[in-house]
């Protein structure tokens, strides 16, 4: 079952080599679908390196039209038969991987959730950050009917079949909660596995902030009345 790690980029020249570097190291990439969206940084320079790699995809996006966007694209240039959607911050660890994987090759899961709340090594900066992810988690569970820990992780893993069969809109951070919603409400069975998470601050890069739960919410909300 060949992967395809999904990689939205957005002004990420400190990390992107890093992190690519990373994910070849696993040894379970097909390929990395990278995603710019729009940096003005210098990400594009570096992503110059991988433009005729086998492995490393690279796509742009004239300008920023937001995280939920890079993914779409991904979505539709990915070649593999398992997505992974990994961020370039290094926040989240390839070296998870197989812990995602497992359940989906083994059959009892179509999609598969690393949970940064259910014990992996963590380090966490902002506690209203943690409460707002804690907050829109029981909110998805609560009109889902489901029973996660963490809705707004990153490293979302499933069959690539799932989102061929979703139609997704969002263009922002609020991707997270419209996936979730389109996945539950279609009865495939999500899996949760602990991962390590290594959080950063917004001198560091971070760009999600308080006002993204306001758009996660109602998505939340909107979806569980429409398609």
């Amino acid at each position: 079952m060949n992967l395809s790690v999904i990689m939205p980029v957005y002004n990420e020249q400190e990390t992107l080599e890093e992190i690519v570097r990373q994910v070849l190291d696993t040894g379970h990439a097909y390929e990395i679908v990278m995603v710019d969206d729009g940096s003005t940084d210098g990400t594009r320079d570096i992503m110059a390196q991988w433009v005729d790699d086998p492995v490393v995809r690279v796509i742009y996006h004239e300008r920023n039209m937001g995280k939920g966007s890079a993914v779409r694209t991904a979505f539709d240039h990915a070649r593999g038969d398992i997505y992974i959607i990994q961020d370039a911050d290094l926040e989240y660890d390839p070296r998870d991987y197989p812990k995602l994987l497992q359940p989906i090759k083994e059959g009892r899961a179509d999609v598969v959730y690393g949970s940064r709340f259910l014990g992996g090594p963590a380090r966490r900066i902002y506690f209203w950050h943690r409460v707002g992810n804690i907050a829109l988690t029981l909110f998805a569970n609560v009109l889902y009917n489901l029973d996660l820990s963490d809705m707004e992780t990153c490293y979302k893993c499933f069959r690539a079949e799932i989102v061929r069969d979703i139609p997704l809109r969002a263009k922002r951070f609020e991707f997270e909660p419209e996936l979730t919603a389109k996945i539950a409400k279609r009865g495939y069975r999500i899996f949760e596995v602990p991962i390590s998470y290594y959080g950063r601050e917004y001198d560091e890069g971070k760009k999600i902030t308080t006002w993204d739960a306001f758009p996660a919410i109602w998505t939340l909300i909107k979806y569980r009345f429409v398609d």
